[in-house]
């Protein structure tokens, strides 16, 4: 079992699980709800965990959130059907539902 991913922030925590879980990587959670022991731990100590089962998946597991993370890095893309902006992340279009274009991933 391996550690692939903590933040201090929960939902990250939970859509890494997600995508993970979407994926078929078995993982689980450590420190879900410990945030109440902040102040008698070290903050950080406190942050929720995503801990992959299978070391042998850690690899994957570890691409599947970089990847999925570092899409807000990248630039807003423009639909090609209705020319909306949207926003990194979206796989499609949020106004038509059209698909992201190969050219914005």
């Amino acid at each position: 079992m391996k550690l692939v991913y903590t933040h201090e922030n929960r939902l990250f925590v939970g859509n890494a699980h997600n995508l993970l879980t979407q994926a078929g990587i078995p993982a689980i959670w450590k420190n879900e709800s410990t945030s109440s022991a902040i102040g008698e731990v070290a903050p950080i100590s406190a942050w929720p965990e995503l801990w992959v089962l299978e070391d042998a998946d850690y690899d994957r597991a570890s691409a599947i959130i970089s990847n999925a993370f570092s899409a807000s890095d990248s630039p807003a893309w423009v639909c090609s059907q209705c020319k909306e902006i949207n926003e990194p992340a979206f796989e499609y279009c949020w106004n038509c539902q059209m698909e992201k274009p190969e050219s914005a991933v």
